[in-house]
C-alpha cells in the first residue's frame, strides 16, 4: 500500500504541473488545507534536485500569499475563521492567539512561521488581532522562507542518500511517520 502511494507521489513530483501544483498547495495550507506543503516539496526536490531552491521559492511565495488571505479571512470573515480553529482543534483560539499576539507580537510569526505547526493558525488569528500587516508579511516571508529553503537545501544535498534509505525501509519509515504525524497533532490539542 505504501509502496503505491509513494510511486503516485512521486510521479506527481515528476510530472509538469507538479510546480502549479506545489504552488496551490503552500497557499491553501497558509489559509485552510489541512495538508502542509513539505508533502510535495520533499519528492519534488528528490525527483529534481536542480530546481530545489526553485520549488523553494514556490512553496514561499505561495504561502505568504495564502498567508495573506489567512490574514483577511480573520479581518472580514471573523465567523468562518473560527470555524477553522474548531476544525483545526482550537474551539477557544481566537482569545487564545490573541493572548499570544498581545503579549508576544511578532515573535508569534517567528516561532510559528517555521515550525510545522498549522500555519494558517497564524495568519487567521493575526487577522483577528489587527497584527500590522507589513511586519506580518515580512515575518512570513523570512520565516516561510527559512524553513522551505532549509528543507529544500537538505533534501538537495543529502536526498539521495536519505532517499535510498527510505525506499529500503519504506513500511517503516512510513508508519514512523504516521505514528509521528498522529503523535503531533494529539500534541497540539493537549498543549494549545
Amino acid at each position: 500500500m505504501f509502496r503505491k502511494l509513494y510511486d503516485w507521489v512521486m510521479g506527481l513530483a515528476r510530472s509538469r504541473h507538479a510546480p502549479r501544483s506545489l504552488a496551490i498547495v503552500s497557499f491553501a495550507e497558509s489559509s485552510f488545507f489541512p495538508i502542509p506543503p513539505d508533502v510535495m516539496l520533499a519528492p519534488m526536490v528528490l525527483a529534481n534536485r536542480d530546481k530545489a531552491f526553485l520549488y523553494a521559492g514556490i512553496c514561499t511565495i505561495a504561502s505568504v500569499l495564502g498567508g495573506l488571505l489567512g490574514y483577511a479571512i480573520g479581518v472580514f470573515l471573523e465567523p468562518v475563521g473560527l470555524f477553522i480553529l474548531k476544525v483545526f482543534g482550537h474551539p477557544e483560539g481566537r482569545e487564545e492567539f490573541q493572548r499570544w499576539f498581545d503579549q508576544w507580537g511578532l515573535g508569534v510569526i517567528l516561532i510559528k512561521g517555521l515550525t510545522p505547526i498549522p500555519y494558517k493558525l497564524v495568519t487567521i488569528t493575526a487577522g483577528f488581532a489587527r497584527f500590522d500587516l507589513f511586519t506580518f508579511v515580512w515575518a512570513s516571508v523570512l520565516t516561510r522562507g527559512a524553513r522551505f529553503f532549509a528543507v529544500a537545501a537538505i533534501l538537495k544535498y543529502l536526498g539521495p542518500a536519505m532517499l535510498a534509505e527510505f525506499e529500503r525501509r519504506l513500511n517503516l519509515y512510513s508508519i514512523l511517520l504516521l505514528a509521528l504525524l498522529i503523535g503531533g497533532f494529539l500534541a497540539l490539542k493537549v498543549f494549545m
